[in-house]
């Protein structure tokens, strides 16, 4: 063989060798998008796990063909494991160490796609201890991590939300919580019922990480589920090694203080969060119809913006008109229009009220009204897809007042859309913005609102402009009304929202927390939180230890 050939066929093997390393060195490699896992304690004692993950697989890595998932205990029914891929179902199922592993097969994610999986168990036996407690009665309790992947396979942060689903029949002050350890987001969980009348508890954070380990917990009256369900932890023989895993409450001292500063933190912002927590569960589909007010009140808009909202609506609706803004007083009509909403009417009898405190209280009874009947009007339906899609139609409306040629249209237009625009929650700053250099024309109803200029309005005040007035969407003649540069006119909205509130509800944040207080109650703790579970164990859990039930790591896939 020649020279020049043996150069040849090494160069080809060189080149088959570049070509096909980078297949054999692929590993797995994604982001774990999200991750969504419900635990039900059933009325048999026994625990269901229910598992949604979205996996980003990185472009070149090796496909996600395998989800390896860990469970709490080995007592489970394999027949009971069924898993989905984007919808199909998974090839094959078999047991591993502490779990199960899902086949993808040809529903495999491939190298930079995004795929959706799934996963049910049913029966999951051992899971629940008895608890020491100080209650009135005896109670019951679990722990539960949900399962996570090896660090050098999973990156990037990671929206996690886990919900605990407790047995039905228990009253309101009966159910318990543990806090979340290690967990990023809020220690205390937000709580609610569910369709069949069960207390759940549901921690959420857009900042978790697929390879961290979190704990949560829960308890109840052991009576409702049977005695032979509960497992009482074996009597520990006392020696060394026992109680150095018990020094560990020298540092949750410390950790404590840390807990304590947080959760200063995290009340004040809980105070504003006045929508229970039954509607984060999510539905499907956009529910549509829901007035401006409505949609604010979805989007948890701050308490003195939606009372604005609804008093320029009454206006508009010629229903009530301010005798004074500072300090608010107002004349209502009679009669009353017949097209007003049910928190307009609480809206007008609150204000009817001679003294301040009633009005409050007034105010606080319609806002409560408010909130459940947007969380009634929000059952089946997605609150996220439902926000989505009213915060397009706030976009549109401000793009149908930029789009206009004149002060005078874009002014005319503001008023038609007005009470979307004021939804959005930097309505200040987009009014001063779409307005800037530029006068806003005062609507017609202005002076229902600002007693100053009523009669400029009503007959035509001097250095105003002509423009359009509607009647039905159809020009009626013109009429002259004055304006306001754009930055002053969008002040004006929030100095009025502003002084309303401290006029007529006082601190916004405490009448906020007493709406809150109604209708997202603060979840009740126990406790024995700190004890790793309920079930008399040192603080010191690994994943086989009672009261425990630890998921362990699912092996990185």
């Amino acid at each position: 063989m020649t020279r020049t050939r043996w150069i040849s066929i090494l160069i080809s093997v060189l080149l088959f060798a570049q070509i096909t390393s980078p297949v054999f060195a692929q590993s797995y490699s994604f982001n774990l998008l999200s991750t969504d896992v419900v635990v039900t304690v059933d009325e048999n004692g026994t625990i269901s796990l229910d598992y949604t993950w979205v996996f980003q697989n990185d472009p070149g890595a090796h496909e996600i063909d395998y989800v390896d998932v860990g469970l709490p205990t080995e007592k489970f029914d394999l027949g009971s494991v069924t898993g989905t891929i984007n919808g199909q179902p998974v090839t094959s199922i078999d047991t591993i160490t502490n779990g199960v592993s899902l086949y993808l097969g040809p529903n495999a994610i491939q190298p930079g796609e995004i795929g959706t999986v799934t996963m049910h168990v049913d029966s999951i036996e051992g899971m629940v201890f008895n608890a020491s407690s100080e209650e009135k009665e005896p109670y019951a309790s679990f722990q539960f991590s949900p399962t996570w992947f090896g660090s050098e396979y999973v990156h990037g942060n990671t929206n996690a939300s886990v919900t605990l689903v407790l047995p039905a029949g228990m009253l309101p002050e009966e159910p318990r919580f543990f806090q979340a350890k290690n967990w990023p987001g809020a220690l205390d969980p937000t709580s609610g019922y569910t369709a069949d009348n069960q207390v759940y508890y549901r921690w959420q954070s857009p900042d978790a990480n697929g390879s961290d380990q979190y704990s949560f917990g829960a308890a109840f009256p052991a009576r409702l589920i049977p005695a032979a369900a509960i497992t009482t932890p074996p009597i520990i023989d006392f020696n060394f090694s026992d109680i150095i895993p018990c020094l560990c409450p020298i540092a949750i001292t410390g950790f404590f203080i840390i807990i304590v500063v947080w959760g200063a933190r995290n009340a004040q912002k809980r105070k504003l969060q006045y929508l229970p927590p039954k509607i984060s569960i999510e539905g499907h589909g956009i529910k549509r119809g829901l007035t401006a007010v409505e949609a604010a009140i979805l989007m948890e808009e701050p308490m003195d913006k939606i009372l604005m909202m609804t008093l320029f609506s009454t206006i508009k609706k010629k229903a009530s008109e301010v005798v004074t803004r500072e300090p608010l007083k107002m004349t209502i009509s009679d009669p009353l229009p017949e097209d007003l909403y049910p928190y307009e009417l609480d809206f007008l009898t609150a204000m009817g009220k001679s003294k301040p405190a009633e009005q409050k209280e007034g105010l606080q009874d319609m806002m409560i009204n408010l909130v459940k009947l947007v969380s009634e009007k929000m059952k089946g339906f997605s609150r996220k897809e439902t926000i989505v899609f009213y915060k397009d139609i706030i976009t549109k409306a401000w793009t149908m007042v930029e789009s206009a040629d004149t002060p005078e249209i874009k002014s005319q237009r503001f008023d038609e859309v007005m009470d979307w625009t004021m939804a959005d929650q930097d309505y200040e700053k987009k009014t001063q913005n779409v307005f800037q250099n530029q006068p806003v024309f005062l609507p017609r109803w202005w002076g229902g609102y600002d007693p100053s200029i009523g009669s400029a309005t009503a007959g035509g005040g001097a250095g105003g402009a002509s423009i359009p007035t509607l009647s039905q969407g159809r020009s009626s003649g013109t009429v002259s009304l004055p304006s306001l540069p754009g930055a002053t006119f969008a002040a004006s909205v929030t100095s009025g929202a502003q002084n309303m509130a401290s006029s007529v509800v006082g601190n916004v944040n405490s009448f906020t927390s007493g709406i809150t207080n109604k209708t997202n109650p603060v979840p009740v703790s126990t406790s024995s939180g700190s004890s790793g579970g309920g079930g008399g164990h040192s603080c010191a859990c690994a994943c086989a230890c009672a009261g425990c039930a630890c998921a362990c790591a699912g092996g990185g896939r």
